[in-house]
């Protein structure tokens, strides 16, 4: 008879990340268990867009890591028995400005040279994607290995089949406490459970789980807004973003107005399947306040209008916020800890737990299993933090 309650591996946490750790573990036959404070996807996933991108990554390992994420969805495409809204029509990045337009073409160079399919488009491209675009917008580039899904959907298409290969899942079950003697004891307010392997996907909350081993993880909340319009006539058929998301993500010198560079805002607007649309984004430290600001939803709203204009007459139906676990180095952590032998962290994704998710699930089956890894770790490794001082 299966214990219910014992696990050779316990995943924490249910969003994006865990659900496909808990997949690919669960497919390998190794006896696991996923538990969660909440729902499945009631965290970061359920409060984001969908984007799985490389359009928006530094080039080298975090557009390769990004590439072999990709292909795995795919994949998964044909084994998920739930659909799950995955779109395969590419994305583009739009430019500003003449100054963003020389950068884009030294991205796409350095991207087509790692053998990645990126494009530069000009001003006539451009206005052949939406009628709704600004007239003066020089240009920009696209990826087209680039997809969208829902990820709320995703999360309970894992889990469906993770649950076929044995997986146990357990919901609300906030895991109040963990230590560990000879096996790991997970004590929850749904109960108590055994494992003799922890992976704390806990996003944003992961920092709290390893302060139970005493192990400091630096991982900060980055809140994000996104506005949800109504079902109106489709503006754009696949994702865009400016160019200077890209700036605000990795914290460099951006041209643009006080208010916009104050709250880290730049266009993201993603055409959804249920003929919805989203709009982003903003980057914030402000802790764990999820309280939306109005100010930042004005500056959203007004960046959202310099590329499309048109949609001054739209309507925006709500909005909300969610929490993106940041990193100083942008990349998240997917590590053994080899202070507390058989704990690992896969959390730290900032606004790529999408993007990310599959290949981080991937990888931490393969190194639980002692399998040689889809790509290297070494970026990756809890202790590259060690080495140089974290600011929190």
């Amino acid at each position: 008879m299966t214990n219910k309650n014992y696990a050779e591996v316990a995943i924490i946490g249910g969003g994006i990340v865990g659900c496909a750790i808990a997949y690919y573990v669960a497919k390998a036959g190794i006896d696991c268990m996923l538990i969660e404070k909440g729902d499945l996807a009631s965290g970061t996933s359920s409060r984001c867009d969908g984007n799985i991108t490389i359009v928006d990554k530094d080039p080298g390992f975090d557009s390769l890591m990004s590439l072999a994420s990709q292909e795995l969805t795919a994949e998964l495409e044909k084994d998920l028995y739930l659909p799950f809204e995955y779109r395969t029509q590419g994305s583009i990045l739009v430019c500003d400005n003449d100054a963003e337009m020389e950068v884009a073409n030294e991205w796409v160079n350095i991207q087509n040279q790692a053998g990645l399919k990126f494009k530069l488009l000009d001003h006539s491209d451009i206005r052949q994607e939406s009628p709704y675009f600004a007239d003066d917008i020089p240009g920009g580039l696209e990826c087209e290995t680039d997809s969208l899904i829902n990820p709320y959907l995703f999360c309970y298409s894992l889990i469906d089949r993770a649950k076929e290969y044995g997986l146990k899942l357990h919901t609300r079950a906030e895991v109040k406490h963990v230590s560990k003697k000879e096996e790991f004891l997970i004590e929850t307010t749904n109960g108590s459970f055994t494992a003799q392997k922890v992976v704390n996907a806990a996003g944003v909350w992961a920092p709290f789980i390893g302060k139970m081993l005493d192990i400091e993880i630096p991982i900060k909340p980055r809140k994000g807004h996104i506005m949800v319009g109504g079902r109106q006539r489709p503006i754009i058929m696949r994702n865009v973003m400016e160019f200077g998301y890209l700036m605000n993500k990795f914290q460099r010198e951006r041209i643009a107005d006080p208010e916009t560079l104050k709250h880290g805002v730049a266009l993201v607007l993603e055409p959804t399947e249920s003929q919805n649309f989203l709009i982003g984004s903003s980057r914030q430290f402000v802790g764990f306040d999820a309280r939306v600001d109005f100010n930042v939803v004005q500056t959203m709203a007004k960046r959202a209008l310099r590329f499309f204009p048109k949609l001054d007459d739209f309507n925006i139906i709500r909005t909300y916020t969610g929490f993106r676990p940041w990193t100083e180095d942008h990349l998240p952590i997917i590590s053994a800890v080899e202070e507390v032998p058989g704990f690992y962290i896969a959390a730290g994704h900032e606004g790529d737990g999408i993007s990310l998710a599959t290949i981080t699930g991937k990888l931490i089956e393969e190194m639980i299993s002692g399998k040689e890894t889809t790509i290297s770790i070494e970026p990756l490794r809890y202790d590259r933090f060690k080495r140089k001082v974290v600011h929190m």
